[in-house]
């Protein structure tokens, strides 16, 4: 079974040998390698094998040449994994290998993007963050959004505070846009209120990262799906680290109550996610506790299914 990881996961040109690469382009795997350069033929080229690999404009990526995919999308190639398909093995002694993306990308999305489900959860790699979210490679280059608002359920003012472009993660399919194209969400998979507040006991003492400043107390980060409520404390600033002692834990209100023990801690922090589902398909996730006059849930099944 093919595997359509995302650039940079996927199996590597340069370890094969000719003879492999051969293998390869007559059973159609995907392949990936680093490109060279952009040249003056506006081709995209590498090396394999010793040899010259080259992958023609319009075999850069699905739509190249349209409005769909700007100049820019494939210059950046240049110095990064490309993934790829051997249209062409050399000819002779003196010849090259061509090279398609764009029938890796098709292959990606009719065998294994379109056959997806809301609630399905699927590894992708983080590539750029933009204010109003995060876009990650879902397969083969192709791209789908995370908003801002599905990273986490506790509040963050950019997506850097929870993800880095070049990060490794899991999500799960939220929806498709207008042209089909995924959107994912990430807080499905970070765990409940009740699951993360089991993390945490009262009387321990705890770091935690000012997420927002209120008139009646300050709101602290202490997992990514988890935060408390302080008192007022002049001079900080959001995103500030701070060390916290945990008072109180109220499941039935589903608040932390928590006291601010240091505010001048050395670095910065930042929480790596903690996945409490990785794999398989949601259906429905609820937040909240029992009880909570506060209701967050997401229904995946009451989403749009594939096109």
């Amino acid at each position: 079974m093919v595997e359509y990881k995302p650039e940079g996961q996927g199996r590597c040109a340069a370890d094969l040998s000719e003879e492999e690469l051969r293998a390869a382009a007559a059973s159609g795997a995907i392949l990936e390698s680093t490109a060279l350069a952009f040249d003056h033929d506006h081709r995209l080229r590498f090396e394999l094998c010793g040899r010259t690999a080259y992958m023609p404009y319009e075999e850069c990526a699905d739509g190249a040449g349209t409005s769909a995919v700007r100049d820019i999308a494939i210059l950046t190639r240049v110095g990064r994994p490309t993934c790829f398909v051997i249209e062409q093995m050399p000819l002779d002694a003196g010849g090259a290998f061509l090279l398609s993306r764009r029938k890796a990308q098709q292959a990606c999305k009719a065998e294994y993007l379109d056959t997806l489900f809301p609630g399905d959860i699927i590894p992708c790699c983080v590539t750029h963050l933009e204010n109003f979210g995060a876009f990650c490679d879902v397969g083969c280059g192709i791209s789908a959004l995370l908003p801002i608002d599905c990273l986490s359920v506790s509040r963050i003012q950019t997506p850097a505070d929870r993800v880095a472009v070049g990060e490794a993660i899991f999500c799960a399919v939220k929806s498709r846009d207008a042209q089909g194209r995924l959107v994912l969400s990430l807080k499905e998979l970070l765990g409940t209120w009740q699951q993360n507040a089991e993390l945490f006991r009262v009387g321990e003492t705890v770091v935690g990262l000012v997420r927002s400043i209120e008139t009646y107390g300050v709101f602290i980060e202490i997992a990514p799906n988890l935060a408390g409520l302080a008192e007022s404390c002049e001079g900080l600033r959001v995103g500030q680290p701070v060390s916290v002692y945990i008072k109180n834990i109220l499941p039935e209100k589903m608040k932390v109550k928590l006291v601010i023990v240091n505010r001048d801690l050395g670095g910065p922090l930042h929480f790596e996610p903690r996945y409490f589902v990785s794999e398989g398909h949601l259906d429905r996730w609820v937040y909240s506790t029992a009880g909570s006059s506060k209701y967050i849930e997401t229904d995946f099944s009451a989403l749009p299914s594939p096109l």
